[in-house]
C-alpha cells in the first residue's frame, strides 16, 4: 500500500503554500509569461511552455506518490508518450501486442517512416527478448494491465531480462495508478499516465504525465517537453491537482464496483468471457496479486454473440458510450470502432481484440443500480439471440 504519509501528502499537495493571501488551496497561474528581475536575470518561471508554478505542484505531487526523481505534466496522455520516445534516444521499441490504439497508432507510425523500429509482442512469453538488439539500443514498453484486455505482465522478470540488454523500460500506469501499483518502485526506468484518467478523475481534463527514477532523464523529458510543445496548460493542472486531492477515496468505490460486476458478468449465459484481474480463474491474477495493490475498475467481456454489441449498449442507461475511463461515471466502449480502431483488423485480431469485446469503466455510483442496468442489457440481448436461433 502507499505510505500514510503519502496519502497525507497528496490530500495536501499545495495547500496552504500562498505567501500573498494566505490562501489554503493554491492559487492558479495562468500567466503565459514572467517578469525578469532585471536584464539578464530570469526569475524561476520565464515563460509557461517552459515552466508554470501551477503545473510544478502537480508534477511535484506526482513524482512523489510513483517514488520519481521528477518528470513532466504534459498537455495528454498521447503527449508523454511522444516526450518518453524522444527522450530515450532509443531506436528500438518493443510494445504489447494489445497497447493502447493511439501508442499503437504513434508508434506504427514512426516505425513506417523510419524514425524507429517497433515490434508489437507478446510479454507473457520468453520470446520477446529476441527483439532486444544490441545493448542499449531498445525500449521496452509495457502495459500491465494492458488496455483492452487487462493482460499482466510480470514487471520484475521483464525489467530484468531489458536492463540486462541496458534496455530502458516504460510502463504505462494509467489503469491502476501510483494507488494501485508504483512501477519505478519495482525497478522501471519511467512511468506514464494519462491523467486524463483517474488522477484527474472527472472526465473533465485531458492531461498526462511521463516520470523518471533517474534526475539525467527527468531533464531529457523536460527538454524535449518544452522542445516540442508538449508541456500542458496551468488550468488543467489545477484541475488535476484538485481531483488528485480525492484519489484514494474514488477508487476504494470503483473497485468494490469492479469487483461486483466481474461476478455478475462470469456467471451470465450470455457472456463468453471475462478478463479482469481480480478473478481467481485470470492467467495474471497471482502476479497482479504479488505486484498490485489492487485490481483496478476496469472490465472487459466478451459476448457469445458478437452481433448483439448493439444490443446490449443501446440497452444500458448508467453506462455512457463513451471513448476514456477512471471518471466517476460508467462507461462502456467497444475497441473495435472505438479506442483500437486506429489498429487493421489483422492486428486486432493477433492481439485477441474480438469484435465482441466491450470495456467497462466502472465509476463510482451505486452498485445497485449498475448491477440491475447491465443484467438487464445482457438478459436482452440473449433474448434476442433465442428469437433469432427460433426463426432459423
Amino acid at each position: 500500500m502507499v505510505p500514510s504519509s503519502s496519502r497525507t501528502e497528496v490530500v495536501r499537495a499545495g495547500v496552504a503554500t500562498d505567501t500573498a493571501f494566505g490562501a489554503v488551496i493554491p492559487p492558479l497561474y495562468l500567466s503565459s509569461n514572467f517578469e525578469f528581475a532585471g536584464l539578464g536575470l530570469p526569475r524561476k518561471h520565464d515563460y509557461t511552455r517552459s515552466g508554470n508554478p501551477t503545473r510544478d505542484q502537480l508534477e511535484v505531487a506526482l513524482s512523489r506518490l510513483e517514488s520519481a526523481a521528477g518528470g513532466v505534466v504534459t498537455a495528454s496522455g498521447m503527449a508523454a508518450v511522444t516526450a518518453v520516445l524522444h527522450a530515450s534516444g532509443r531506436s528500438r521499441v518493443l510494445a504489447p501486442l494489445d497497447c493502447y490504439g493511439g501508442t499503437y497508432r504513434l508508434l506504427s507510425a514512426y516505425h513506417e517512416r523510419g524514425f524507429l523500429n517497433c515490434s508489437f509482442v507478446d510479454f507473457g512469453t520468453d520470446d520477446w527478448a529476441a527483439g532486444l538488439g544490441a545493448a542499449g539500443e531498445a525500449l521496452v514498453w509495457i502495459e500491465t494491465p494492458s488496455n483492452p484486455l487487462l493482460r499482466i505482465t510480470d514487471l520484475a522478470a521483464v525489467i530484468a531480462r531489458a536492463h540486462a540488454a541496458a534496455a530502458i523500460v516504460v510502463v504505462d500506469n494509467t489503469f491502476l495508478s501510483p494507488i494501485w501499483q508504483r512501477p519505478l518502485e519495482l525497478g522501471a526506468d519511467v512511468v506514464v499516465h494519462s491523467t486524463t484518467k483517474y488522477l484527474n478523475g472527472h472526465s473533465d481534463v485531458v492531461g498526462g504525465a511521463a516520470l523518471a527514477r533517474d534526475p539525467e532523464l527527468v531533464d531529457r523529458l523536460r527538454y524535449w517537453s518544452n522542445c516540442l510543445g508538449l508541456t500542458g496548460s496551468p488550468f488543467d493542472a489545477y484541475l488535476t491537482l484538485r481531483g488528485l486531492r480525492t484519489l484514494h477515496a474514488r477508487l476504494q468505490q470503483h473497485e468494490r464496483n469492479a469487483r461486483a460486476i466481474a461476478a455478475l458478468l462470469v456467471q451470465h449465459p450470455g457472456v463468453r468471457c471475462v478478463h479482469y484481474p481480480g478473478l481467481a480463474e485470470h492467467d495474471g491474477h497471482e502476479i497482479a496479486r504479488r505486484q498490485q495493490d489492487g485490481y483496478g475498475a476496469i472490465v472487459s467481456f466478451e459476448l457469445r454473440d458478437p452481433d448483439q454489441v448493439g444490443t446490449v449498449v443501446d440497452s444500458l442507461r448508467y453506462f455512457s458510450l463513451a471513448e476514456s475511463l477512471g471518471g466517476v461515471e460508467s462507461l462502456v466502449a467497444h475497441p473495435a470502432t472505438m479506442t483500437h480502431a486506429a489498429m487493421p483488423a489483422a492486428a486486432r485480431a493477433r492481439a485477441g481484440i474480438s469484435d465482441g469485446l466491450l470495456r467497462l469503466s466502472l465509476g463510482i455510483e451505486s452498485i445497485d443500480d449498475l448491477t440491475t442496468d447491465l443484467q438487464t442489457a445482457l438478459d436482452r440481448a440473449l433474448q434476442a439471440v433465442d428469437v433469432a436461433e427460433e426463426v432459423r
